[in-house]
């Protein structure tokens, strides 16, 4: 009966709370990370290798790989956790939802805790607050990272974060790092290209590379601050405007877009997608952006049509690959997707691909795969950015 129905639902909801709020409610947020191999001395020097000379590079590069997915997986030798601003944040948005569905005191509580934790460490090499990675990133033998990079696709997290938990308590100090956000994009990022059309901005604090998806959280970014600087509504307005006309004109015509659309060795891969239908989806609720529902319902199309893989209900990584991968199911694409869904209403979905998600990437309960190998073993216990964060985060809504 429907009585039973929302009983059971009232059921898996606290469960599902409570799970959030063991995850999340830490003074400490440190966890493991996909990416440890690739942050030790060694995997640094072996990936600027393969990005100068891929011939050379390939079999030290795949040596680690391996290395790293089946001899140190559970043992993790040799690195560390670490504390990532991404998590942070995500537990703020995770546990500001539960406080606002079950008045939950110690939730808000544990958020103000994660928003003050993002405050005390933004970027001090910036003109206004942002946040990165936290660890040395080799993306390209012309392009290297440090540790203190901020960059446009990490930062509209904590941003989210903020503004959510200001709402709540109208709190001046949260108030202050919001509009601080403002200086970062007009100052610290960089116009890649602009004329009276579109507007091009960089990935990080220098003119790098041109990222679809990165241009797409900017393009949120300036309207979440667009309540908080009245004074520049028609200034932000207009960058929205040429930003997103930018992101709809390399979208092809199949509804897909290009991780660089202007590079020759890219590809076309499922949780970046989503990135920038979710940003749209988002944007729109503050900025009417003309013809979103087309470019969004055909960018979701594209994925449901050439990501999703029915025999297990789960999304695959690519339809357009650039490297060879060991990995057949990643839990990030798939909580990107859940969370997709639900924000376009897609409920079908979302509940097949719930029930997927437990299935397939989940040892028990306290044990949350982030990977499935191509033989079908699942790896990578408990990461948090990579990605059991976002994953929960999305469950919480």
């Amino acid at each position: 009966t429907l009585t039973q129905i929302l009983n059971k639902t009232k059921i898996v909801d606290c469960k599902t709370s409570i799970k959030i709020k063991e995850e999340f409610c830490k003074s400490e947020l440190k966890s493991y990370d996909p990416y440890d191999i690739w942050k030790t001395d060694l995997g640094i020097r072996v990936r600027k290798l393969f990005y100068k000379n891929k011939l050379l590079g390939l079999a030290p590069a795949g040596l680690l790989t391996i290395y790293d997915l089946y001899l140190n997986n559970n043992f993790r030798f040799g690195y560390r956790a670490q504390e990532y601003p991404i998590v942070r944040a995500m537990a703020a948005l995770s546990l500001i939802n539960i406080y606002e569905k079950r008045a939950d005191t110690e939730a808000l509580e544990f958020s103000k805790k994660h928003i003050y934790w993002l405050i005390e460490h933004s970027s001090k090499e910036c003109h206004g607050d942002c946040w990165g990675l936290g660890f040395e990133w080799v993306y390209s033998d012309t392009c290297t990272y440090d540790e203190n990079t901020p960059f446009s696709t990490h930062t509209p997290y904590p941003l989210e974060a903020l503004v959510k938990y200001h709402k709540i308590t109208e709190d001046p100090f949260v108030l202050n790092t919001i509009k601080r956000v403002f200086l970062f994009l007009e100052h610290d990022l960089k116009v890649m290209k602009e004329d009276d059309d579109i507007l091009i901005i960089s990935y990080g604090k220098q003119k790098d590379r041109i990222v679809t998806n990165a241009n797409s959280y900017v393009l949120y970014m300036y309207s979440l601050l667009l309540p908080y600087m009245p004074e520049e509504k028609q200034y932000i307005e207009n960058k929205v405007k040429k930003i997103y006309a930018f992101i709809k004109s390399v979208q092809h015509d199949n509804g897909s877009w290009l991780y660089s659309p202007y590079e020759y060795d890219t590809f076309i891969d499922c949780f970046h997608s989503a990135f920038i239908i979710k940003n749209i989806v988002k944007t729109n609720e503050i900025i009417n952006l003309e013809n979103s529902c087309d470019i969004t319902m055909r960018g979701y199309s594209y994925i449901l049509d050439n990501f999703l893989v029915f025999d297990e209900f789960l999304f695959k990584r690519f339809s357009q690959k650039n490297k060879l991968s060991l990995i057949k199911f990643d839990l990030y694409d798939n909580a990107e997707m859940l969370n997709l869904a639900l924000l376009l209403d897609d409920m079908d979905t979302y509940y097949k691909l719930h029930d997927a998600i437990k299935i397939n990437f989940y040892i028990d309960s306290n044990v949350i795969c982030s990977v499935i190998d191509i033989f079908g073993i699942r790896k990578n216990k408990n990461h948090l950015r990579w990605a059991v964060a976002p994953y929960l985060y999305t469950l919480s809504k």
